[in-house]
């Protein structure tokens, strides 16, 4: 082995993503941030029809795989759905949506592992999520909610460790 093979070389790479980021942040603007809260709450009237758009399109999503199986287009577009809805759930004021969604996403997330998850733990998490949505169930210390969301995150994490 050569000498200089032996030591190694550093290398410093130049810091240009300080340059193109400028120095550090000035305060925040409580003036932005306050219109940001009132648009976000004009618009919060309209959470409850959206989450249920969503929740809609997660039950067609849900019919095909019915009709195709999982292993298809079909069980991508269930994922996509779940996707959008572990991500919209606790901003409509529904967390255990998200958690819901998120549990789903994780046995659909990878094709091969998605082909072989039973279309009962699938039906499982969609009924769960509507019936969240159907209740109204927002607060995080909800029973209902809780157990749902404990017993889908436990078959989900049983399926994936047998995947």
């Amino acid at each position: 082995m050569r000498k200089n093979q032996a030591e190694g070389e550093l290398i410093s790479p130049p810091d240009t993503l300080r340059k193109k980021v400028g120095g550090k942040l000035g305060p925040a603007n409580m003036e932005a941030i306050a219109k940001a809260e009132a648009a976000l709450s004009n618009l919060s009237e309209n959470f409850d029809t959206w989450i249920c758009d969503e929740v809609d399109k997660l039950e067609v999503a849900r019919k095909a795989v019915l009709e195709e199986g999982l292993g298809g287009d079909a069980g991508q577009d269930l994922f996509n759905a779940a996707h959008d809805l572990k991500g919209l759930g606790t901003t409509y004021g529904y967390p255990f949506v998200s958690g819901m969604a998120d549990s789903l996403c994780k046995i659909t997330l990878e094709k091969e592992i998605r082909a072989k998850a039973s279309i009962a733990l699938v039906s499982a998490h969609v009924d769960s999520i509507r019936a969240v949505v159907r209740g109204h169930i927002k607060t995080a210390n909800n029973p209902v909610g809780q157990a749902l969301l404990k017993e889908l995150s436990d078959r989900a994490t049983e399926f994936l460790a047998k995947a």
